[in-house]
């Protein structure tokens, strides 16, 4: 709790990203590239963080893109 509290006010910020970076068919993902297949890195310290190409932000760890949502959708009729 306590170190929530100092990072908040002295951690990083995550101002400056890289560009997007999309994992190939076969390689090991990491786990900010499970959602989408594509991440970015804070050049700061180094952080992951889920994007979305379709809308062109930092999505949260657990976003299901609209084509899979219409894909599940799809099998279940």
């Amino acid at each position: 709790m306590f170190s929530k509290v100092v990072d908040m006010f002295f951690g990083c910020w995550h101002k400056r990203y890289s560009f997007p970076i999309t994992a190939r068919a076969g390689q090991r993902r990491s786990e900010a590239a499970l959602p989408t297949g594509t991440y970015v890195v804070c050049l700061d310290c180094g952080k992951e963080f889920p994007y979305d190409w379709t809308t062109m932000k930092i999505v949260s760890p657990s976003f299901k893109p609209a084509a899979a949502l219409a894909e599940v959708e799809t099998r279940a009729a």
